[in-house]
């Protein structure tokens, strides 16, 4: 699984998969963030699934989907509300990493 760091607190990935929370722990991530839609893809797996498998570890999880494409003020404000609650490091994932990297972006931004 690869992954890539955009700050101390917070990396980005592709698409994960249950057997890749155990990883995501090791590697000392305290939080994990799904911005994938549910069903975007035939197989991926649901947020409930990796909800459960993230929860089972240890880690906390929120689910902020993101339509691709389509990020709007209210998914920036909840996914700073999500950084500023959660325990870091963050791990977030969507399909590519993308909208997760444009989200944080966005929320540095508008720190100004």
């Amino acid at each position: 699984m690869e992954y890539r760091e955009i700050s101390e607190d917070y990396s980005v990935s592709g698409q994960i998969q249950p057997e890749d929370v155990a990883a995501i722990k090791e590697a000392g991530f305290k939080s994990v963030i799904c911005n994938r839609p549910d069903d975007e893809q035939p197989g991926q797996p649901s947020a409930d699934t990796l909800k459960a498998t993230v929860e089972a570890a240890g880690l906390a999880f929120r689910y902020i989907p993101v339509i691709s494409g389509q990020i709007t003020q209210e998914n920036v404000e909840d996914q700073a509300e999500a950084l500023d609650e959660l325990e870091g490091p963050v791990f977030a994932y969507c399909r590519s990493g993308a909208r997760c990297t444009n989200l944080y972006g966005l929320i540095q931004q508008s720190k100004g």
